[in-house]
């Protein structure tokens, strides 16, 4: 048939053209994680709250206004969370169909200003070794709940996942319509199958070397234990324990399952409370496997999901550290 064929109903291009918009906004949602949108969200309301205050407008885009915002802003948050603040004021006017001129002198001279007087390097979350997480692990009650936080640890570490990715994972390939990934158990470990930052991935967890320390089998003790055949592989417990629930994990109770674990095992005794605490979080899990797995770069960059190996090692805390002594290698 011919395409002016009156049998075949012709789409009226307004029509066609919405259904591409929304497909295009799908697209656009979907270049960051709900984390970085809802912080980007929360940047924004904060600008757009600190302009009304000062009875300014926050449209139309303003560079002179936003270095004004930065430069009081200074005074109580970091560099980093500076930085952070002015995407998230660029996500916010692109979303009004505006564009913020970042390089703009307003802007640019302000934020160099600020990295010159207040810069300082970051504070890293502290790596876990092996044996701190198996002393975290013990810390854990042997009820379902600490069977289901026993496999997060360990399945975390061996497999250096970010928080989404550890919480985003189902049982079954298309389990969820909010999944990030399945899980395949076969006879040597669990093959991860991964949507992460930079795409899709697929990261090997190998059986350990003890029952005890063996991030499948914790795995495996967890789904038979909480019943699970289907669906998000970590969820809720209920009140009194005995029953895994439909829900899946927040990503946040990585955070608040580590930082709990490392002080209740007593690590890093020599600080105060405090500064254990900021020590550790999600991350300590990841940047562990990276720092204390004694196997080639190349491997640990692709656990990692890495696109350049120069980020990988920044991810090796203190692994390289006086590994080649220059000094002596000089004559000295």
């Amino acid at each position: 048939m011919s395409q002016t064929d009156p049998e075949i109903p012709a789409i009226a291009p307004t029509a066609a053209l919405e259904e591409l918009a929304e497909a295009a906004q799908d697209y656009a949602r979907a270049s960051a994680s709900d984390n970085t949108l809802r912080a980007y969200a929360q940047d924004w309301a904060d600008f757009s709250r600190w302009c009304r205050l000062r009875g300014a407008p926050a449209l139309p885009p303003s560079a002179e206004l936003v270095g004004l915002y930065l430069a009081e802003r200074a005074r109580t948050l970091s560099v980093s969370s500076l930085e952070r603040r002015l995407a998230g004021i660029g996500w916010g006017y692109r979303q009004r169909g505006m564009e913020l001129d970042r390089g703009d002198r307003h802007i640019s001279t302000v934020m160099k200003g600020i990295r010159r007087r207040h810069g300082r390097p970051p504070v890293q979350k502290a790596p876990i070794s092996a044996e701190e997480l198996m002393a975290m692990a013990a810390t854990l009650p042997r009820d379902l709940r600490g069977f289901r936080d026993r496999a997060m640890l360990l399945l975390g570490f061996a497999g250096a996942l970010r928080r989404s990715e550890l919480t985003g994972l189902d049982l079954h390939r298309d389990g969820t319509e909010d999944g990030a990934g399945w899980v395949e158990i076969e006879t040597e470990g669990a093959l991860l199958v991964l949507r992460g930052k930079t795409g899709w991935r697929e990261v090997e967890v190998g059986r350990g070397s003890t029952e005890r320390s063996c991030p499948v089998a914790a795995l495996e003790r967890w789904l038979e234990l909480g019943r699970i055949s289907d669906g998000a592989v970590f969820r809720r417990v209920s009140r009194d324990g005995r029953r895994a629930l439909g829900g899946r994990m927040n990503d946040r109770h990585v955070a608040r399952l580590v930082k709990t674990a490392a002080l209740a095992a007593g690590l890093r005794p020599e600080l105060p409370e405090a500064e254990r605490a900021a020590l550790f979080a999600g991350h300590s899990l990841r940047a562990g496997l990276a720092s204390h797995a004694e196997a080639p770069d190349q491997d640990i960059q692709r656990q990692l999901g890495h696109a350049s190996l120069e980020m990988t090692r920044r991810y090796q805390r203190r692994r390289d550290r006086f590994r080649v002594n220059l000094t002596r290698a000089a004559g000295l």
